[in-house]
């Protein structure tokens, strides 16, 4: 759900911003086949990158993280 004026995070933006060597392995294979799966397990479940350049590269680039105002 994007905030009016803002724009949400497109999924593997970072990854492939960075040219992410996975990211890449992931283009040349086909949607859904079993090596396709086999490379995104690896993204999935062990990620070469780290959550601080992940979250650097977002500043850089714009974006906020937010969340909703707990009620209380």
């Amino acid at each position: 759900m994007a905030i009016e004026g803002y724009e949400d995070y497109k999924r593997r933006e970072y990854c492939k911003d960075i040219r992410c060597p996975v990211q890449i392995e992931l283009e040349a294979q086909a949607p859904g086949s079993e090596a396709y799966e086999k490379v995104r397990d690896r993204c999935k479940n062990a990620c070469i990158h780290t959550t601080y350049e992940f979250h650097h590269w977002l500043i850089e680039h714009g974006y906020l993280v937010v969340r909703m105002k707990a009620e209380g």
